[in-house]
């Protein structure tokens, strides 16, 4: 959507809030899929409230993008303005073995840096790509680990409201890959409360995740992690894999040759590629197993 509002543009920037016509959201998505559309990045969390007052009463609809990691974007020009925090520096404070982290910080650099403060907990994260508040929202999990296990409160923007709120960790479900955090909620930032432990040790344990997924999984290769979840005691990609569709494809769209359950874009896959095949291997799963594949990968609708 392109911002077409030459005041309210201005008003933007009284905010602080840094404009960016145009942008190729292919760029900023680690599937290389996407659209265009105005980009508006965030400086100050404390700009939000008014920033969403004013899209709202200039009728402009908007929507959140965070690292880009584990989303599905639709092609062309999307019919929203898109909202990015910006990183800030520093984005880590600490305090004992309570760690206050910006949403949009990077999820493995928060894991290593907290390492290198003899605290661990999240050594399975060390390879989840994406940001600490894109972990939050998925209650990000691997290898043992889940984010959520470590959250003690978390500062929000609550689109219901219009406000920033505190929410304590009691006040948010953690479930499998999914959290009671609204579509239009905007973490800002987590306190977590993390275990001490020698850096050594940590640095192990991340070692050990990191040989797992260099073993298992597509890094080189432009993915958004996991499509499907897992049902209750299975494995979608096992059963992916059984079916032998390891290389199946529709367009640049193709099931990883390495995990069945990671799609890649091979080259110029489109939004529509990447749905066709989602579509093709959920119908195959089910007509072989029975099972309803659920997505674990985020897909945003047009329409």
């Amino acid at each position: 959507m392109r911002i077409n509002d030459s005041k309210l543009i201005a008003a933007i920037g009284a905010l602080g809030v840094e404009y960016k016509p145009g942008v190729s959201l292919a760029e900023k998505t680690s599937l290389g899929i996407g659209g265009t559309s105005d980009m508006l990045v965030i400086q100050n969390h404390d700009s939000l409230p008014e920033l969403v007052r004013l899209l709202r009463e200039s009728k402009a609809p908007y929507r959140f993008l965070g690292g880009g990691s584990n989303v599905l974007l639709p092609d062309g020009e999307l019919p929203w303005v898109i909202l990015q925090l910006a990183r800030r520096d520093p984005d880590i404070t600490f305090e004992g073995n309570s760690v206050l982290v910006d949403c949009a910080a990077d999820l493995g650099r928060t894991v290593t840096t907290c390492a290198k403060h003899d605290l661990g907990g999240m050594e399975g994260l060390i390879g989840v790509p994406g940001t600490v508040g894109g972990a939050l929202r998925m209650n990000a999990g691997a290898y043992g680990t889940q984010i959520g296990t470590h959250v003690r409160e978390v500062r929000v923007f609550r689109g219901s409201t219009g406000r920033i709120e505190i929410l304590r960790g009691p006040e948010i479900n953690f479930e499998y890959r999914h959290t009671s955090f609204a579509s239009d909620d905007i973490m800002l930032s987590v306190r977590l409360e993390l275990p001490s432990k020698p850096y050594s040790e940590i640095l192990q344990g991340i070692r050990i995740c990191n040989e797992k997924r260099r073993a298992s999984q597509p890094l080189n290769q432009k993915s958004a992690g996991c499509i499907f979840k897992n049902p209750p005691g299975g494995s979608a990609g096992r059963m992916i894999d059984e079916l032998g569709l390891k290389g199946h494809h529709v367009g640049d769209a193709r099931v990883s040759d390495r995990h069945a359950n990671f799609f890649v874009n091979a080259g110029h896959a489109t939004a529509a590629d990447m749905l066709a095949l989602i579509a093709d291997v959920r119908k195959r799963v089910r007509e072989r197993y029975g099972v309803e594949l659920e997505e674990e990968v985020i897909v945003w609708k047009d329409a």
